[in-house]
């Protein structure tokens, strides 16, 4: 088996293992009888435009490094920037070598670090993001539907829709006493290059 071989065969247990990385921040002692450290990549917008949404992973992040004491975690920031967010993915993949890369918060953030995972086979796992434009942004055709569209085999995702933000502003909005008009504000291109 060449090395290229071995090191996608111990992401892809990784993945298979992620859920056994939940049961490890409940029960630790499960960690620590593996051995081997892994190493985890965060990615995230902790400055510039996007940095609110990343308020809380120092917090977060804190907790994760308590109950995960065989994880190391190697954090990025994105600067809120889709080539910067792509630029230290790769850098986090080829040069850090990390097994799993998690991501978090806008596509502006998740798709270019996903689609670097994608690219070098690393399994990657995203979230705060609507899941329409993590997919569908993703797609080589997205014009095309969901007929074009192919799954991906690397970069996972989970976060509600844009049909679940609708229904929960839809009924807030409803129940007030106002003239029932809405305005909103919407980005044409969420891939723009800053």
């Amino acid at each position: 088996m060449s090395r290229q071989e071995n090191t996608n065969e111990r992401r892809r247990q990784i993945v298979l293992g992620t859920g056994a990385a939940a049961v490890g921040a409940a029960f630790p002692s499960v960690l620590r009888a593996q051995g081997a450290k892994i190493r985890i990549g965060y990615v995230s917008p902790q400055t510039g435009p996007l940095a609110p949404f990343g308020e809380a992973d120092n917090f977060v992040l804190g907790g994760i490094r308590a109950a995960m004491k065989n994880a190391e975690i190697l954090v990025r920031d994105s600067q809120s920037n889709p080539n910067r967010a792509g630029e230290v993915a790769g850098e986090l993949i080829l040069k850090e070598k990390v097994d799993l890369m998690v991501v978090a918060s806008t596509p502006e953030t998740t798709n270019p670090v996903s689609d670097q995972c994608e690219l070098n086979e690393v399994p990657c796992i995203s979230t705060v993001a609507p899941w329409q434009p993590w997919y569908i942004g993703r797609q080589a055709n997205p014009g095309g539907g969901p007929p074009a569209w192919k799954p991906f085999n690397w970069t996972y995702h989970f976060f509600w829709g844009l049909e679940d933000i609708i229904a929960v502003f839809t009924n807030m909005w409803g129940s007030l006493p106002t003239n029932k008009s809405v305005g909103g504000l919407m980005s044409s291109s969420p891939q723009k290059k800053w």
